[in-house]
């Protein structure tokens, strides 16, 4: 008997009824010789105990309704464990979702997880807490805390937070030490963010060069006097070359050790993380299995 746990996050950005979504998974998955069942993630810790008990119970997959930060949260309890994680895309970033190219629409995206293909990728981890998308640590940190503020979710209200952080935020110079080689000083970063995916999320790409299971991570870096040459090529972010203009720096790595004046939240999967002033960086190769549409 095979079987696979739903976990649905009702409060994702992206308002979908319960019927809907479950609609769309029994659809495909609701056969002879599946125990399938469903279950509400009420908070973080919710969701992290919920699959802890799906792992336990030797469920195959565990499917995640929501968006990137709930993906993440039940990620993070299927590493190492020959559990998949697959996602059926509720938020309003949905990053990890865009980069694997899972469609956005509940029915289309279940049929395209129950007849895909298992994929084992890297996790990020930052201080201890494992990652699947990105982290950030500047001002592309601080938008999330703003965009937090706003009653509904989507891009208009994350641009809206962007400008929002642009005009009061203050970088500040931190010191960047990559693997084996010798560190250097980053005056005045404002986007600071490390990339396990391509994604942001809303069909921004910040790292398109970014690999799921290389065994690296992509550090990008755009200094406060590099940011009108960045607005102005804005466009770039949904047509994969942000990487091509001078101004955007990128770094691969194992192992980045980072340094800084004061503490600060960091943004890790679309969640505001509290985080001292040094800040050490690791990769965990193909420790997660992840379902994903097949390659035609």
């Amino acid at each position: 008997m095979r079987r696979i746990h739903v976990l649905v996050n009702p409060r994702s950005g992206v308002s979908r009824s319960f019927s809907v979504l479950r609609k769309a998974i029994d659809g495909v998955w609701d056969r002879d010789g599946i125990d399938l069942c469903y279950q509400f993630v009420r908070s973080p810790a919710d969701g992290m105990e919920k699959s802890r008990r799906a792992v336990e119970r030797g469920c195959e997959t565990v499917v995640v309704c929501g968006g990137d930060g709930t993906v993440s949260t039940v990620g993070r309890e299927l590493i190492g464990t020959n559990v998949a994680l697959a996602v059926i895309p509720t938020g309003s970033g949905n990053g990890l979702a865009r980069h694997f190219e899972i469609p956005l629409t509940p029915e289309v995206a279940a049929e395209a997880l129950a007849s895909g293909e298992t994929k084992t990728i890297d996790v990020g981890v930052v201080n201890g807490t494992p990652f699947l998308v990105t982290c950030s640590m500047a001002w592309d940190a601080a938008v999330a805390r703003s965009f937090e503020k706003f009653p509904i979710r989507g891009i208009v209200p994350y641009i809206f937070a962007g400008v929002q952080e642009l005009i009061g935020y203050r970088p500040q110079d931190v010191e960047v030490r990559l693997d084996d080689q010798d560190g250097f000083g980053v005056e005045d970063p404002m986007v600071l963010t490390v990339a396990n995916l391509t994604q942001y999320g809303g069909g921004a790409r910040i790292a398109p060069s970014a690999r799921p299971d290389d065994g690296m991570l992509e550090l990008v870096l755009v200094r406060r006097h590099d940011m009108v040459a960045l607005l102005a090529n804005a466009a770039r972010f949904f047509d994969g070359t942000i990487d091509d203009i001078p101004e955007v720096m990128t770094r691969r790595f194992r192992r980045m050790l980072l340094t800084r004046r004061d503490p600060s939240p960091i943004q890790m999967d679309g969640e505001l993380v509290e985080a001292g002033r040094a800040i050490e960086v690791t990769v965990m190769p193909k420790a997660l299995k992840i379902l994903v549409p097949a390659r035609q």
